[in-house]
């Protein structure tokens, strides 16, 4: 294969622009002749050699790549005031629900623009605050950060997770809940593990030490499940469960309050889970099957008495609470507690001998209280329309918080006496930011098909509907994951700027239960885009906007929807972002935990008709050379092992070779972060500046600032 290398001069003069012609002159990126056959079907992929991230190639395009895009951002004028109004927003103090563990408190803090939040613990509610944990001297950059926090229930121990660089890989350490000393435990090679305490230890799951090179890119296979004595080295660790047969399954394994009955879910993707138990104390016995397949989700709540209650949309594609007697396990015996209804049950928590059921009905959140019986008592009054969040504790706790948000409210937190149904604010956030100048609406709009889909619009009152608005729309529309109403400090500039900010609760989400998910899964995936491009007609028919005017976004599975809609209507949008997107349909599963998106996308290998259906809408085999796209930044990082950065990389040389239009399209890179998470905040403004400022620049804003 001859790759053509980037020279130290060409990263100088790659970048050229004219303001007047607005020309742009982007990296030559190397093509080999990689071929593939797929069912008959030759389909190139000039770009593969982009895949490897740990080669030298791959980083001097890197770099070329974004002398280019920070050459474009550096010259818009705004861009700096953009950067100061995020800033100060963002500084106002930001507190979590506070909750209790080993008869402590514990919640976390950030004073306003610390990189990473602060771990905090008090004795009594109203006790001395102490310091546990301070994730900012991780380094010095906030660039390391804390995932898991778990003090154990005997109050002697706190076990948390560490990932560095945004990466999904976690390091497991322990310290003292006492004298808050670290201790020399370090388990390495966990990925999406939580730690559930046992005796003098912990179960937790973890994944072979992969081959140097693929740390961040190579398909994970093999997981097993452990058990770590404190003070053991990890290669001591008990290995309590693993399936050989059964490379590509994930497992997770937690013992419930009462100590009484260990847990292990099976999973092969992302939705659908095997379940299984035995007791905690019977080390070495098989573990009983419950669910013997991937066909439904099932989620344990609590164990009492030898009675499991798992919620599960078996039976109930909105799902339905269920009681379990493991000493009668079979499906016959099952008994329903709270049976499915209208709305989509969310989660259940069981405190305070009480069943708070928190449901969603129309893309927002509702409460119920019932009783262990379940019958039904009474709703949880809300202030707002919004999304609610909590509700954790013990059985026998007689308190819990909750906390309360909503496009234009931050986070409030709510303390509730669940004996006598009465909550009381506990906290509320104080910001720089007039939430009455604003107005929130839920429409619903025809889908192409006629479905009808509901979406949220956020704007500054008495707006003029003369299609001249600036506009965002915002969309997701997959994984049976629901976008309910939360508060986002990035925004706040868009809705201070005159924009229209709108959410879409697209196919394939959560927020009607599982038919809603299936029906922008796999062969319905074009649901989702069309849902997607209808809410951008329906923006545009009432005249909220104007495609010159409208930009739209999506991460992940979101910024695979951005860039196929774009392919598919390029006249409808003025600037697109996808962010850390799937843009390779027909290899994403060959990476990391790809596989587990098979679920929902179908792979290229399944079938001719598989192949076919993802090979047409796929954003990087879609790209048009004949068509003027809108204004393009694909944001990625360095770091990102979840969905890896090849797919942006491939998808941006595939859309500078073919387009040749008067619009920048372009990719930031961040270096040393990953898929989003643990981002630290000084990063998160920069990416959010920049997205701005390109936005703004591209739409004809100029900012109030």
């Amino acid at each position: 294969m001859n790759k053509i290398l980037i020279t130290a001069f060409s990263l100088t003069t790659i970048f050229m622009i004219s303001c007047q012609q607005q020309k742009f002159t982007y990296p030559v990126t190397a093509k080999d002749d990689q071929v593939d056959d797929y069912f008959g079907t030759k389909v190139a992929d000039p770009y593969r050699w982009l895949e490897d991230d740990t080669t030298a190639q791959t980083a001097e395009w890197v770099k070329a790549q974004n002398i280019v895009t920070f050459g474009f951002l550096e010259q818009i004028p705004y861009r700096q005031k953009i950067q100061d109004r995020l800033t100060k927003i963002w500084d106002y103090p930001k507190v979590s629900a506070p909750y209790k563990e080993g008869g402590r408190y514990y919640y976390s803090r950030n004073n306003g623009l610390q990189n990473q939040f602060v771990q905090f613990s008090k004795e009594t509610l109203d006790g001395e605050e102490r310091m546990v944990l301070d994730p900012n001297t991780f380094s010095e950059d906030g660039t390391v950060s804390l995932t898991n926090f778990n003090p154990s229930e005997d109050g002697k121990y706190i076990g948390y997770g560490v990932s560095r660089g945004g990466s999904d890989w976690n390091e497991f350490f322990v310290m003292n809940a006492g004298d808050l000393q670290k201790l020399e435990d370090h388990l390495l090679w966990i990925k999406f593990s939580g730690i559930s305490w046992y005796g003098d230890g912990f179960f937790y799951s973890r994944y072979p030490e992969p081959a140097k090179g693929d740390e961040l890119s190579g398909m994970n296979t093999n997981n097993k499940v452990y058990y770590h004595k404190i003070g053991d080295k990890q290669e001591n660790d008990a290995l309590i469960y693993e399936d050989p047969a059964n490379p590509n399954w994930g497992f997770s394994a937690f013992v419930t309050e009462d100590k009484e009955i260990l847990l292990l879910a099976t999973n092969e993707s992302t939705n659908g889970n095997r379940l299984a138990f035995r007791k905690a104390t019977e080390t070495g016995k098989e573990f009983i099957q419950l669910v013997g397949n991937f066909d439904y989700n099932f989620i344990p709540v609590q164990h009492i008495n030898g009675t499991l209650y798992v919620m599960t949309d078996e039976g109930a594609p909105k799902y339905r609470l269920i009681a379990i007697d493991l000493k009668n396990p079979a499906k016959e015996n099952w008994k329903v507690i709270i049976p499915e209804k209208a709305e989509v049950l969310t989660s259940i928590s069981m405190v305070g001998n009480k069943i708070i059921a928190s449901y969603m009905k129309d893309a927002h959140d509702v409460i119920q209280i019932h009783d262990l019986a379940g019958n039904y008592l009474y709703d949880l009054d809300m202030p707002i329309l919004g999304s609610i969040g909590g509700f954790s504790g013990k059985l026998a706790d007689t308190i819990t918080f909750y906390t309360v948000t909503s496009f234009t409210t931050p986070a409030t937190i709510y303390k509730y006496d669940i004996k006598s149904n009465v909550s009381e604010e506990y906290n509320r956030s104080a910001i720089d930011f007039d939430s009455g100048l604003y107005e929130v609406k839920q429409v619903f709009y025809a889908s192409k098909d006629g479905t009808k889909v509901p979406m949220f619009i956020v704007h500054k009152k008495g707006i003029k509907l003369d299609g001249q608005n600036p506009a965002l729309l915002y969309g997701y529309g997959g994984f049976n994951i629901s976008i309910t109403p939360t508060f986002s400090m990035s925004r706040l500039i868009l809705l201070e700027n005159g924009f229209v900010v709108a959410i879409a609760n697209l196919r394939g989400g959560g927020e009607y239960g599982e038919d809603w998910h299936q029906a922008g899964t796999k062969m319905n995936k074009q649901n989702v885009f069309d849902d997607f491009i209808a809410a951008a007609e329906y923006l545009v028919a009432n005249k909220y906007t104007s495609p010159k005017k409208l930009a739209i976004m999506g991460g992940s599975n979101g910024g695979l929807l951005v860039g196929a809609v774009i392919n598919q209507r390029p006249d409808l949008f003025g600037v697109a972002l996808p962010v850390v997107g799937v843009m390779d349909m027909l290899r994403y599963h060959k990476f990391t935990i790809g596989k587990y998106w098979a679920i929902d996308y179908g792979t290229s290998e399944d079938n001719k008709e598989m192949f076919d259906y993802l090979y047409k809408y796929s954003p990087l085999h879609s790209i048009r050379n004949d068509v003027e796209y809108p204004a393009v930044l694909v944001t990625t990082a360095d770091h990102d092992d979840r969905v890896v950065p090849a797919h942006s990389f491939k998808y941006i040389a595939t859309l500078q070779e073919n387009y040749h239009g008067k619009n920048p399209v372009m990719i930031r890179i961040e270096t040393k972060a990953g898929h989003g998470g643990g981002m630290p905040t000084s990063m998160i403004i920069k990416e959010y500046t920049d997205l701005w400022a390109f936005t703004m620049k591209n739409l004809g804003v100029t900012p109030i600032y």
